[in-house]
């Protein structure tokens, strides 16, 4: 039997749009100071999370809700199960936005929402593409657990807690990513270091606050800074707006007395590739270093400036790595604090690193470049592979090749997926190579076009996954 995917896809078309602006229109930020037992990482993705189990109820799936945490959709039966995994959690928004990131609208085939690309938009797609199965009542031998996550841009929490009590599925895939497949993905750790608080010089560095998560590029970044007279802080305001008009950043700047508020306004991004924002944060340090700072304050803004600014790969280090498969070792420094006198002032940097170098390689590195510091390490992901061989890969690859008439390869990204948590795990879509990547970024976006499309392949290749063998 020959099914017509894009006609199937295409007939569903409105409704998988209003269940994707129901789900869009869910601000799902984590929130930990409104967590509560009920809703372990606040109310935004609890909410999203029920909304996305009450579409699989009202459609006639099975569904679980893990704790408020995780839940499934299921399908079918068999010895084997497919696992596909998204996740409904968001980034925080920022403040370039020129939409509302929660009332979601298409403007020149574009949706505009938080989530539209990472990850609602691609989830709903591939649900949907299970969903045409089910309702075309065609033959499984397999079942399919579509596993909805509510952590996934932070901890992890979600699937930490639903392998607990649930089975862990035998194969599987994210929509989290791109096509035509990601059988590979860095390792991920961050490395926080802190600093105490002293200051010992002229200038007074009385608060540096930058960053919304590790895994973002920082857009803003503000300072507050303290001088001796009235004349140097309008002197520190004079020589600041002089260097932002050199640099690509944004700057404002305000003077009380002898008190001095910095504000520098850059570009978010996705921490796999913080050359694709332009990192507040480190320029603020840059502009302030050269002033007469001492004691910790200074360490802070030196390490800031001469180890942090425009060194992606860690490279001012010393420990710039390339993989020939996996490609760089990447490093984004994504949260800042410090204030004046008190302790364990940070700073996290998020690192993606390839096989051949370890987080006891970077710390040390880090160790013998920065004095007067503590680490601290976060979460570490491995680095993860499957090869292109495996049957999974190779339909996968097979499906897209036939719906786009491109030609299918491996990829490896520093992103993390929850492909990951399978051995035979991989991420496939949601964009294509002619997407625009807005994922983590102001007025985020995934065109129209290319949700439908990723439907008919996710349709495809779920089917081809667990159909019957011929």
């Amino acid at each position: 039997m020959t099914i017509n995917w894009k006609k199937e896809v295409e007939s569903r078309k409105d409704d998988l749009f209003k269940d994707l602006f129901d789900l869009l229109s869910v601000p799902s930020v984590r929130e930990d100071e409104k967590a509560t037992e009920s809703a372990p990482v606040g109310p935004g993705p609890k909410a999203a999370l029920l909304k996305f189990l009450e579409i699989g109820e009202r459609d006639g799936f099975t569904t679980k809700n893990v704790d408020n945490l995780a839940g499934h959709i299921e399908y079918g039966s068999g010895d084997e199960t497919l696992g596909i995994f998204g996740h409904v959690d968001v980034v925080p928004v920022g403040n370039g936005w020129n939409t509302d990131p929660f009332k979601p609208v298409i403007k020149d085939g574009k949706l505009f929402a938080r989530g539209a690309s990472d990850d609602k938009g691609p989830s709903v797609a591939a649900y949907y593409g299970l969903k045409i199965i089910k309702e075309l009542g065609l033959p499984v031998t397999k079942r399919v657990r579509f596993i909805i996550g509510t952590d996934e841009e932070s901890g992890w929490k979600c699937m930490d807690r639903y392998l607990q009590v649930e089975e862990k599925p035998d194969f599987g895939f994210s929509p989290d990513a791109e096509f035509p497949i990601i059988n590979g993905e860095k390792g991920n750790t961050t490395i926080r270091l802190y600093f105490e608080g002293q200051n010992a010089g002229t200038y007074t560095l009385s608060s540096f606050q930058s960053g919304q998560r590790e895994n973002m590029v920082p857009a803003e970044a503000f300072a507050t800074v303290l001088v001796k007279d009235a004349a140097e802080a309008e002197q520190l305001k004079t020589n600041f707006e002089l260097f932002v008009k050199e640099q690509p950043v944004i700057g404002e700047v305000t003077v009380d007395g002898t008190k001095v508020a910095l504000k520098t306004l850059g570009k978010a991004a996705h921490a796999q590739e913080p050359r694709g924002g332009i990192n507040a944060a480190t320029y603020l340090a840059t502009f302030l270093v050269d002033y007469d700072f001492g004691g910790d304050a200074k360490n802070y803004l030196e390490t800031i400036a001469h180890f942090l600014h425009e060194s992606s790969r860690a490279e001012k280090f010393g420990t710039a790595y390339t993989d020939e498969k996996m490609g760089d070792l990447t490093m984004n420094p994504g949260l800042f604090s410090f204030e004046d006198n008190q302790k364990e002032n940070m700073v996290a940097l998020n690192f993606r690193f390839p096989k051949g170098i370890s987080p006891e390689d970077l710390e040390k590195a880090i160790l013998g470049k920065v004095k007067n510091i503590k680490l601290k390490r976060g979460r570490t992901q491995e680095p993860h592979y499957v090869p292109v061989t495996d049957p999974l890969v190779a339909t996968l690859l097979d499906v897209y090749e036939e719906h786009t008439g491109l030609k299918g390869h491996e990829q490896v990204i520093g992103g993390g997926t929850f492909g990951r948590l399978l051995d035979r795990g991989v991420a496939y879509g949601a964009m294509f190579p002619h997407s625009i990547d807005t994922m983590h970024q102001d007025n985020e976006f995934m065109a129209v076009d290319d949700i439908v499309n990723a439907a008919v392949i996710y349709a495809d290749a779920i089917y081809r996954l667990i159909q019957p063998e011929k």
